[in-house]
């Protein structure tokens, strides 16, 4: 008989109270119940529409941490400096970045995030900090690079991959003063997508070509992991962790609204975006609720759709009492 161990290549822990943020498929025995219990997330969730940006936009940055409280910033055509909050309703014209860039990267909250990267005319390192009112800059990215992907919070960030012009699989993190540069990737690449922290995060997909590549990072490594199920890039996504990030769109080449939500150990298709779209980023997590907004479509033409994910939540299942 194959055992449990042989299938997920770990033991059954023995443990006086439940894992506070189990992966998917774990199993564990709660020696204070006495019983054997397991983790499933529910694959299952859906994109609303929600009210349209005011200025079309692909390539922009995004900050947030739901469906109600987003944030983008930059973009092109043509490229912008402009940024708008997102209430959950309406999207509201807010102060400007202080340099106007396309394809950049953020991190962070509605009322405290971070820009960082991107192109002016050229590939820059420019990183910005926003109050909730007013963007500042700050010290730049150790390495220029446009088309990255980052995530965590303006006083605790993580930048990766990335074109300067060449692709890059360069990994900095922010401490809220400085940028250092930590170890790589272990497939450079433009494009991609991240969701997480600065210790705790997933990269996915991009390019050059299509790639599905899944990386995890810990803190202080990447580990390449189980893979997208579709390849892509240009692709959106977010999350909260490295067990809780959610993939979207992209091109592969031509423009998908194919989603997928990662469980800590694989990805699962689930609902689609109503809108298929490329060259945008997300916000928000996937066990809750995430934001996409703008982007590109078919003929490249830079849009205004906003949709909000809403999921159900992941749930521990008791296997039998003993």
């Amino acid at each position: 008989m194959t055992t449990y161990k042989e299938i997920r290549g770990s033991q059954i822990e023995a443990v006086a109270t439940d894992p506070s943020n189990p992966v998917e498929g774990q199993v564990w025995y709660n020696t204070t119940s006495n019983v054997l219990k397991g983790h499933k997330v529910l694959a299952t969730g859906a994109w609303a529409t929600g009210n349209a940006i005011n200025d079309g936009r692909s390539t922009s940055g995004a900050a947030g941490t739901g469906s109600s409280t987003g944030l983008i910033f930059g973009g092109l055509p043509p490229t912008t400096a402009n940024t708008e909050s997102y209430n959950g309703t309406n999207w509201t014209e807010v102060n400007n970045l202080s340099t106007a860039r396309n394809s950049l990267a953020g991190a962070g909250t509605q009322t405290a995030a971070l820009a960082f990267g991107g192109n002016d005319g050229s590939v820059t390192a420019v990183t910005e900090t926003w109050n909730g009112t007013n963007w500042t800059e700050v010290n730049d990215l150790t390495d220029s690079r446009s088309v990255l992907a980052g995530g965590g919070t303006n006083t605790a960030a993580l930048a990766t991959g990335g074109s300067s012009p060449g692709d890059t699989a360069n990994t900095e993190v922010w401490n809220g003063t400085n940028w250092t540069e930590v170890n790589n990737l272990n497939t450079a690449r433009n494009y991609l997508m991240f969701g997480g922290t600065s210790t705790s995060g997933i990269a996915a997909g991009g390019g050059p070509g299509t790639k599905n590549e899944t990386e995890i990072w810990n803190g202080t490594n990447w580990t390449e992991t189980s893979n997208l199920n579709t390849s892509r890039y240009f692709i959106g996504g977010t999350g909260a962790s490295s067990t809780d990030s959610i993939a979207f769109g992209g091109l592969t080449p031509s423009v998908t609204a194919n989603t997928e939500l990662w469980s800590g150990s694989s990805w699962t298709e689930t609902s689609n975006l109503n809108t298929a779209r490329g060259a945008f980023k997300g916000s928000g997590n996937a066990t809750t609720a995430a934001l996409a907004a703008g982007g590109e479509n078919a003929t490249t033409s830079a849009l205004t759709a906003t949709e909000e994910w809403s999921s159900t939540t992941p749930t521990t299942v008791t296997f039998t009492d003993s």
